[in-house]
């Protein structure tokens, strides 16, 4: 079926239930960012691929709504297929709703599938649209009767991590979970979100590419806890370690049964990370408190045995970048190179260390133009030939036993132009503005986003990202709760965190910069001012010299950047062999 031929099916099943539109979630049942394919709906539907938006269909009408990240990719993946792209004005806002509000009239009605829709969603959907007489259906999916070779779900193996690796056993994170609910009254907790789990039982597993995640649902109360999987996944002798802890395994579709059973006392639910449809399933009598998982603030503050683990990834991690930037430069100009091959490669060299996993998102290795795409990843038609002029942007990580990367670097291939070492400056200065900030206790995420911004708003420039994402441990590499955007998210900065601090500029059409590190919240100083805190570079990679006007930086600007190149040199050049060190210490050269 072509795309238009897929939107006609949906269509007439709109029309046989008469349903003036329906929406189409980018999510799963643990309303995830990156998605098992069963649940890929938006690429079945409407072939964009990217991994923020939402589809909504009516009668006559069929947009995207995404956001600045995927205008330019959205609008080449959508040409012919019948949908149009509806460009979102701010990044994560369900404008869909207020546009569906002034289409649809009185008695007409709006479908979703409540498994892909988050509590908070769909009660804003009702809110917004059942005063106008609009109804809402919240159990449909129209996708599964036209979607014939539809991915079963994974069955890929789960497995328990050593508490060496993790810092705190089962039992103690346990132990911390019932505390909080009994600090809120609440007689069980009802998990949904895959990275909260992982982290609560130490279970790791490969359901979501390049998410070290299982798919399960968790349901805990105050003597005993669950873990609704499929069984098969998780080992005799795993099974006998949750079992030492009163975990207890079910089947993955038990949960319905069990949330459905709950006759009495007070359930925790965290709305944005639960499902619509579970929600519904829980009995009326049943007291719900919402809130934020308390998982999702207990591993967002890395314990030490996370953080020294995580300082020893990075040098693996710096090694495998160090050698593929060497590889790169020696061998541009001089044989054929493509952006998926240098991906390609780059995972090889990462392949090679020690504890390596995967990859912890798609690389994205963008050559020119390419480089103006935040979220571009090469495909077959787009693979692009590096030659040695222009800016080639990588932005990648990797998944490790002890720890997750993410770093973006940006490096010239010869011939830059005045421009492309103006923005990389300003990008730079930006980036040394993040991580060098020293910021009061209460700081939020939105604080460090101005910091960061300031430089390239002095020379009226700015980015249609955020700054910078949390970071897990072993787990997603985008981890809330914290963030660094413009936002005005309540969520402190506390030490402990790992968060990335990523500015950048995007020329459409010509290059785009961006340049990553991950830092470290770290007490720094107390006064009688109160408490300050600071940033501690994890990252350990090299950064590109050969773009920067030195001018346009400051003394303390320049300090910075020549001390971190050298701590790069000091930390990696153990690990690299002659020849590697050789290299790396001629691109670190103070500048």
């Amino acid at each position: 079926m072509t795309y238009q031929e897929k939107l006609q099916s949906i269509r007439r099943l709109m029309k046989s239930e008469n349903v003036s539109a329906y929406i189409i979630p980018s999510s799963d049942p643990h309303i995830s960012e990156y998605l098992p394919d069963r649940f890929k709906c938006i690429e079945f539907a409407s072939g964009f691929t990217g991994s923020a938006g939402t589809l909504v269909i009516t009668e006559v009408e069929a947009g995207l709504w995404t956001d600045g990240r995927y205008f330019v990719q959205a609008t080449e993946q959508l040409e012919g297929t019948g949908y149009e792209l509806m460009p979102l004005k701010a990044q994560g806002v369900p404008e869909y709703v207020e546009w569906l509000s002034g289409k649809l009239l009185k008695d007409s009605s709006v479908a979703f599938d409540g498994r892909l829709v988050s509590v908070n969603l769909a009660e804003m959907i009702e809110n917004r649209l059942r005063p106008a007489g609009v109804k809402i259906l919240p159990d449909r999916d129209y996708l599964n009767e036209i979607w014939k070779d539809r991915p079963i779900l994974p069955s890929n193996p789960a497995y328990l991590i050593d508490e060496s690796v993790t810092g705190e056993g089962i039992k103690q994170k346990l132990e911390k979970l019932r505390q909080l609910l009994r600090d809120v009254h609440a007689d069980y907790h009802l998990i949904s979100s895959l990275d909260d789990i992982a982290w609560l039982f130490n279970i790791r597993g490969s359901d979501v590419k390049c998410n070290p995640v299982v798919l399960a649902f968790a349901l805990i109360s105050h003597d005993h806890a669950t873990i609704f999987i499929d069984p098969a996944k998780v080992s005799n002798e795993n099974k006998g370690e949750l079992l030492n802890h009163n975990v207890m395994i079910k089947e993955y579709h038990e949960i319905d049964a069990a949330i459905s059973t709950v006759k009495n006392g007070t359930i925790f639910i965290d709305p944005k990370r639960t499902c619509f449809r579970l929600f519904k399933l829980i009995n009326p009598v049943i007291n719900v408190v919402q809130g934020v998982n308390p998982t999702t603030n207990l591993k967002a503050i890395k314990n030490p045995v996370e953080i020294e683990n995580t300082r020893k990834t990075m040098i693996k991690d710096g090694v495998a970048l160090t050698r593929f930037f060497k590889w790169l430069d020696e061998n541009n100009g001089q044989t054929d190179l493509y952006e998926i091959s240098v991906a390609e490669k780059l995972l090889d060299f990462r392949a090679e260390q020690e504890g390596f996993v995967g990859e912890s998102f798609d690389t994205i290795a963008a050559y020119s133009d390419h480089g103006a795409l935040p979220h571009y990843k090469a495909s077959l038609s787009s693979n692009a030939k590096l030659n040695p002029n222009g800016l080639f942007l990588l932005d990648s990580g990797g998944q490790y036993i002890g720890g997750t990367t993410d770093i973006t670097r940006v490096v010239s291939l010869g011939n830059a132009t005045m421009d492309e070492k103006t923005d990389y400056t300003l990008v730079l200065k930006g980036m040394i503005d993040g991580v060098t900030a020293r910021y009061p206790k209460g700081t939020r995420g939105y604080q460090i986003d101005a910091i960061t911004r300031k430089p390239l708003w002095d020379n009226s420039r700015n980015y249609g990202h955020g700054t910078g994402h949390g970071v897990g441990f072993f787990l997603n590499v985008h981890e809330g709760p914290q963030v660094f955007n413009s936002a005005n998210i309540t969520v402190e900065i506390e030490p402990g965190m790992i968060t990335s601090i990523e500015p950048g500029i995007y020329r459409i059409g010509k290059y785009g910069i961006r340049i990553e590190n991950l830092v470290l919240s770290v007490k720094d100083e107390s006064n009688e001012f109160g408490e300050f805190y600071a940033f501690e570079t994890l990252t350990l990679a090299y950064i590109d010299t050969s773009l920067i006007i030195r001018s346009l930086l400051d003394q303390k600007q320049v300090d910075w950047l020549n001390n971190y190149n050298q701590l790069v040199v000091e930390r990696l050049g153990k690990h690299l062999d002659n020849e590697e060190l050789k290299w790396l210490i001629k691109k670190a050269q103070p500048i």
